[in-house]
């Protein structure tokens, strides 16, 4: 909370986008947080958008080059596991990208996306809507509920 207080919504950004690529963390907590410290929803829906997105981008890119040495090296990713997503790529194309947001397997369909050449901009539009609408799912959920959400 000291952080969100400290560094607000470039730190929500910040940790968004990281969250997105080589933290293992969820933005959620961040959002929830800031939004408990007094942040502006529709501030704090662009800031974690924004960075969840950029972030899931940058994951994409990095599939796009191919380069395992990084894959692996950044995102602890090995061959076999992108192999594994190959079935849910053939099957669901960029669509897939949709769903980025999700935990741990987030990050491997943008890799798998991006390392099978997918159409960029499809990707990063199914990318924006999909991570938007988590937040948006959040805030509303936070605007419902506000302190008294029923699992904090």
């Amino acid at each position: 909370m000291e952080f969100l207080q400290e560094w607000g919504y470039l730190g929500l950004f910040l940790g968004s986008f990281m969250a997105a690529t080589v933290v293992p963390f969820s933005s959620d907590f961040l959002i929830i947080g800031l939004l408990l410290a007094g942040g502006k929803p529709w501030l704090c829906f662009i800031c974690a958008t924004t960075g969840n997105w950029l972030g899931g981008l940058t994951s994409f890119g990095l599939g796009w080059l191919g380069k395992w040495e990084w894959i692996e090296k950044i995102f602890k990713v090995t061959p076999e596991r992108i192999a594994a997503q190959k079935a849910k790529i053939d099957k669901y194309g960029a669509l897939l990208a949709f769903m980025s947001w999700l935990p741990f397997v987030g990050d491997l369909f943008a890799i798998g996306l991006g390392f099978y050449k997918l159409p960029p901009v499809k990707c990063a539009i199914y990318m924006l809507i999909g991570k938007g609408t988590r937040f948006l799912i959040w805030i509303a959920l936070f605007l419902i509920f506000g302190e008294n959400l029923p699992w904090l």
